[in-house]
């Protein structure tokens, strides 16, 4: 039997690509070389590439996500989706995959769009009763009534970019003066910012995946930041414990991994995503959801993997066959 050719796409346009590249690398060395042919494809702001072992690359036809190996035109049968941030977390990659009719192993077009964006994501799972932090929304060029942002959220509040990931342009604020330069730091990333509560309790983050129409949610990894919040050096730099499985009760594990899944079922998600929460005083509260969650090996979702008694290899060989 030919080997299904896997094109694993990674890198993107946002702040996130390295984190993405990285990702790409471990699916791209995971996959087992018996049953798929892996060709690693750089999907980035100056040009999209295959890259072969040599370094070489190749530029892709964006007629046909087709590219040239040794002489031969290579039209994949599958793609593997690691790009984190836009276009490969907000929909675009997934409406072009399949326009050309390719099979993908993230979020469909409308979901990934949904999920990225968080205000209409908390809007949506609130009408589902998924229960979420008090939010106010501010929009770049608004004026500010840090008054009225303050009566709604209290203090601390959290200020977010809107569609952002890897804690890019997030700050934790304790006092009025410091909402307008948090504010400032968001708009870097995002023209649109959420502004929302501060949750106390355990944080805790659960990955999804659906298999021969099964849901499937790991053990959820407890997260203990050095820092005021899971920031970006708590993620990548080491700043934090990330703790598999998470230090709680039987009854606060099944609670939180039966929000995950009714969130994923909600938003009609596809292949593996992460979902972050906090429990406070025995509830789980939602924060956000990642449709092409972080594979790096500093990422929570392989260590979930592993937790589950299951490789890498297994896992990601899983995700593709569920796509194709």
């Amino acid at each position: 039997m030919a080997k299904k050719k896997v094109a694993v796409a990674m890198g993107g346009y946002s702040s996130e690509f390295g984190i993405s590249i990285q990702s790409g690398t471990i699916v791209c060395d995971a996959l087992d070389k018996n049953i798929y042919d892996v060709y690693p494809v750089h999907i980035l702001k100056e040009g999209w590439y295959f890259v072969a072992e040599n370094g070489v690359k190749s530029e892709i036809n964006k007629g046909n996500f087709s590219f040239e190996k040794e002489g031969t035109s290579i039209i994949p049968d599958v793609v593997f989706n690691t790009v984190h941030g836009t276009p490969g977390e907000d929909g675009y990659l997934a409406s072009y995959f399949e326009l050309l009719g390719i099979p993908h192993t993230s979020a469909g077009f409308y979901a990934a769009a949904l999920s990225f964006n968080k205000r209409d994501c908390l809007s949506v799972l609130n009408g589902f009763g998924i229960n979420c932090a008090t939010s106010f929304y501010v929009n770049k060029g608004d004026e500010t009534d840090v008054d009225a942002i303050i009566a709604k959220v209290g203090l601390p509040c959290f200020v977010k970019p809107n569609r952002a990931g890897s804690s890019f342009g997030i700050s934790k604020v304790n006092a009025a003066e410091q909402l307008d330069p948090a504010l400032e730091k968001a708009f870097e990333e995002d023209h649109e910012v959420i502004i929302e509560s501060e949750l106390v309790g355990t944080e805790v983050s659960v990955g999804v995946f659906k298999t021969k129409d099964e849901l499937i949610a790991f053990n959820p990894t407890e997260i203990v930041s050095e820092n005021s919040f899971f920031d970006y050096e708590a993620k990548y730099e080491g700043k934090s414990q990330e703790i598999t499985p998470a230090r709680i009760s039987e009854e606060d594990t099944l609670a939180v991994q039966t929000e995950a899944i009714k969130i994923y079922s909600y938003l009609n998600m596809s292949g593996i995503s992460r979902s972050d929460f906090i429990i406070q005083d025995g509830v789980p509260y939602f924060i956000e959801i990642n449709s092409t969650p972080g594979l790096s090996a500093e990422s929570i979702v392989p260590r979930q993997v592993k937790d589950a008694a299951m490789t890498l290899t297994q896992f990601f060989g899983m995700l593709v066959e569920e796509a194709s």
